[in-house]
């Protein structure tokens, strides 16, 4: 391999905004710092800038991606949807295409669909189907399955738009990163393009990953039979941790994904212990917090948090994060039975998230085992709170028991026993305080001995040093 980094340039390519994308943010981040030319081209929505430099010094560019936009030959195609959309409603109701919330506007000057999104599951903006109550499993809905179907169709459009969008303003690149299945199908159009290399960040196991392991029929179908060719279409696969590679290699047919975990830089934790949840709710010195952060979706056992934490006195379960979810968990904190013991906190940026982690006493990773990838992943939040020094209650998983236990992070449970729950956290939050010392002090030592970010990040500059030929 050459000894010198020879400057070089990347895209990075994302299906969201890019505003709380943390493995993004480091790859960008990481790059940059070595002298590369690095973009991130993001998803626009209202109220971002399109162009402006992160902090750090990396310019990102959001382009305006809309089903609408989306549409092949729209000359025709546009009277035609508007002729049907308005012969069908006074039939089928606004439910069906759409008066009420989430519905899209059709037509010049038309509000652009705001989601869109990288999913790894954590420290990254959920997909659309994650956060649209819309994209409910239309069984569960049936007044509006149609609406269903059609935002299900959408994708295609929602992904033809971003393609056609990237290509007018990306710049040329030696490597394009395209993350999640929303992002990859850009990815390899503008390396086509500048006669690039391709990579395909599969974050997660989308097929099988939340609405989408529900969606049954034609468009999974296709939707599957895309992912599959547009990850063999890129000069390589990356993934987060070993399940995920196996599972993928074994789905598209490829050899076994590059494994870049997705941690976090080392931290060192602040002595004595930070207590921004403390002074930020004004609860009691002595009082213990349990922490969840990260996306509010389904399956993420935010759930039997709230349930278990009633069964842990002296601690209460701070919910950080922000997703569809966010009315219902706020409601279910104002029940008589949770008030004061459970408490909802809007998300905080990746530059600042290990403070508020290293403020906790246990964070809670209990995802459950509703869909494969869920019951395989290896949480970002789990990692972080490795990173803070936390000790995790987690769920007995393939992606984060055996690391628990080998490292002696944390305590793997089933994630659906209340009982187990409360008492993993008990153990933790009642420990004396040396052993809650030796707590964090193991997860510490993990987190700089081997899960971080300066050391995931070698292996990723080094399969794109092999891709180019040239060291990044």
């Amino acid at each position: 391999m050459p000894d010198e980094i020879v400057p070089q340039r990347c895209v990075v390519v994302l299906p969201s905004t890019g505003e709380f994308d943390s493995r993004a943010y480091r790859i960008a981040r990481t790059l940059h710092e070595r002298g590369h030319e690095v973009t991130v081209l993001a998803r626009w929505k209202p109220g971002l800038a399109r162009r402006e430099v992160h902090p750090v010094g990396y310019p990102i560019v959001r382009v305006e991606a809309t089903a609408v936009d989306g549409l092949p030959f729209q000359v025709v195609t546009l009277p035609v949807l508007r002729a049907l959309r308005l012969a069908v409603r006074p039939i089928l109701g606004p439910v069906a295409f759409g008066s009420g919330p989430g519905a899209e506007p059709v037509g010049p000057g038309a509000t652009p669909d705001p989601a869109a999104g990288a999913a790894d599951t954590d420290g990254a903006e959920p997909l659309a189907e994650e956060t649209d109550p819309g994209w409910a499993h239309p069984a569960a809905r049936d007044p509006g399955r149609l609406r269903g179907y059609v935002r299900r169709a959408r994708i295609f459009l929602m992904i033809r738009s971003h393609r056609r969008r990237a290509l007018a303003v990306a710049p040329r690149a030696d490597v394009y990163h395209g993350m999640a299945y929303m992002g990859i199908s850009v990815a390899l159009a503008l390396g086509k393009r500048h006669q690039a290399k391709v990579v395909y960040d599969s974050r997660d196991i989308y097929m099988v990953a939340a609405n989408l392991a529900r969606l049954r029929g034609p468009i999974k179908a296709v939707l599957a039979r895309l992912e599959r060719g547009w990850a063999r279409a890129a000069d390589r696969v990356f993934t987060v941790n070993q399940p995920y590679a196996t599972e993928l290699a074994r789905r598209f047919g490829v050899s076994m994904p590059v494994i870049v975990m997705n941690c976090s830089y080392r931290f060192s934790s602040p002595a004595p212990q930070p207590r921004r949840f403390h002074e930020r709710l004004g609860l009691d010195p002595e009082t213990r917090v349990v922490l969840y952060q990260g996306g509010f979706s389904v399956g993420r056992g935010v759930e039997p948090l709230m349930e278990a934490i009633r069964q842990v006195p002296g601690a209460v379960l701070v919910v950080m994060g922000y997703g569809a979810l966010e009315a219902e968990f706020r409601a279910a904190a104002e029940r008589p039975e949770q008030q004061g013991r459970v408490y909802v906190l809007p998300a905080v940026p990746p530059t600042e998230l290990l403070d508020w982690v290293a403020s906790a006493d246990v964070v809670g990773v209990l995802f459950q085992h509703d869909t494969l990838n869920n019951y395989l992943s290896t949480p970002n939040k789990f990692l972080e709170a490795m990173a803070a020094g936390v000790p995790t209650v987690c769920s007995d998983h393939p992606g984060m028991a055996p690391i628990a236990r080998a490292t002696g992070c944390g305590i793997p449970v089933d994630p659906t026993d209340i009982q187990a729950i409360a008492a993993a956290i008990r153990s933790i939050v009642d420990a004396p305080s040396e052993e809650r010392s030796a707590m964090r002090a193991r997860a510490l030592a993990a987190a700089h001995d081997t899960y971080n970010w300066e050391t995931q990040v070698q292996v990723l500059l080094e399969e794109y040093t092999r891709l180019t030929g040239r060291r990044w």
